[in-house]
């Protein structure tokens, strides 16, 4: 016997008041199941899709989320195309949610491109396409994920979808920054700017812009204008946690603005500005809940570049690593802090001798022989080290630096100033001739 839709609709109040999985779960199901297919009830069964969606990424079945997906199917003919798009790509977005699930969020994502190139749907096709970009950007498979992207461009730039060109783009950028092509990646970001200005760019996309400009700028040494996108985006980041009524990409946002945060203290202490670092931890830290292991990450960091002690720049490493390596950008950036910090305190230590024991200067520093070792063969290669390393001894020689010969200078410029002399008399002479 067939459920009718005003009881189609009573099931849903009942399920809907309820948020625990074990109670809505049959109600929903058997809403699902009904074979009423008027107006009222297909309504009641989109309804009833999105709330046990949400019911199973709450509480992490991302396995049943996927199989809803799936089993919905069949119900998707009686929805319009952009409905269907939009259930679909909720319920992927769902999955996206609960940890742990790229390989089954990929898996997903593949099946779908699949049913909607079966179905017809090439705007959803593209958007899922997209997606699967971006999670080959997060499993690290950055040739799949160039591939995938060069073909969905060109289709998208002849359909005139200026918002997924700008999301194709940026994600573009991104895979070419991972695999450290920064042309490349800054040509992307520029088309991408390009589109974006030419519509009204979502507050979302517009912060995650302005976050790989700055990304782009920091790797360039460019720290204060990254500093500057940063900034952008972590406002913009902040306005969508702000506004109560906007509930899509709150999490994402709220990871954004932790991140363009860090960011932002990333650039004070690589420009030097540690007094800044407590100032914007004061005044920015507290307006995003979460993210206070990495503040403290951050602030342990700074006192460490402003003590200039290389033991408290380690020990702050090892204590937050999970906090401070897990970022790519922060990682490698805290590489060149390190050398500098190294550096800055072996020449220190150096600096009263002229002939001393490797092992003293490992001893001094606190630091394995090695990498001492290492360091120093590299800064007298790189020519900031005037010495030698003498490893029969293993003892490092000091020579005085050199004073620069001014004999080659001098002579070119005096060449040059009589070049000069010799073409103004020649004109002179010209002159008098006729």
């Amino acid at each position: 016997m067939s459920t009718s839709g005003s009881s189609l609709d009573s099931l849903y109040e009942q399920a809907n008041k309820s948020e625990s999985l074990e109670t809505s779960e049959p109600i929903l199901k058997k809403i699902l199941a009904s074979s009423e297919d008027d107006a009222n009830s297909i309504a009641t069964k989109e309804k009833a899709i999105y709330k046990l969606g949400e019911l199973y990424a709450v509480n992490r079945k991302a396995t049943e989320l996927k199989d809803l997906l799936t089993q919905s199917r069949p119900f998707f003919n009686q929805l319009a195309k952009a409905k269907t798009s939009h259930v679909v790509l909720t319920l992927i977005s769902l999955v996206s949610q609960i940890p742990n699930t790229l390989d089954l969020q990929v898996q997903l994502c593949e099946e779908s491109i699949q049913w909607a190139q079966q179905t017809k749907l090439v705007f959803l096709r593209q958007k899922i396409e997209a997606k699967m970009a971006a999670l080959y950007l997060e499993t690290e498979a950055y040739a799949k994920a160039l591939k995938l992207l060069q073909s969905l461009l060109s289709e998208v730039k002849r359909f005139d979808d200026k918002q997924l060109l700008v999301e194709i783009q940026l994600i573009e950028s991104r895979v070419q920054h991972k695999l450290q092509n920064i042309p490349k990646a800054k040509a992307s970001l520029t088309s991408a700017r390009t589109a974006a200005n030419a519509i009204y760019c979502p507050p979302f996309l517009q912060a995650q812009i302005d976050i790989q400009s700055g990304t782009l700028h920091a790797e360039e040494h460019d720290y204060k204008t990254a500093y500057s996108y940063f900034y952008e985006s972590f406002e913009g980041f902040v306005t969508i946690l702000k506004d109560k009524k906007k509930l899509k990409n709150r999490k994402e946002a709220k990871t954004g603005a932790i991140n363009a945060l860090k960011y932002m203290l990333l650039c004070k202490i690589m420009l030097g500005n540690v007094g800044d670092v407590y100032q914007i931890i004061t005044g920015k830290g507290s307006v995003v809940k979460g993210g206070v292991a990495s503040m403290e990450a951050m602030k342990e960091v700074a006192n460490a570049s402003k003590n200039r002690s290389l033991k408290e720049f380690d020990a702050a490493r090892q204590k937050w690593r999970q906090e401070l390596e897990a970022d790519s950008l922060i990682s490698s950036k805290f590489g060149e802090l390190e050398d500098k910090l190294l550096e800055g305190n072996l020449t220190r230590i150096i600096e009263p001798f002229s002939c001393v024991e490797i092992g003293h200067v490992a001893e001094l520093i606190g630091l394995p022989l090695d990498k001492v070792e290492r360091k120093l063969s590299q800064m007298i290669l790189d020519k900031k080290l005037h010495g030698i390393l003498d490893q029969g001894a293993d003892t490092l020689i000091i020579f005085d630096e050199p004073e620069a010969d001014k004999t080659y200078p001098a002579a070119l410029e005096t060449i040059q100033n009589m070049s000069t002399v010799v073409d103004s008399l020649y004109e002179k002479a010209k002159k008098l001739r006729y």
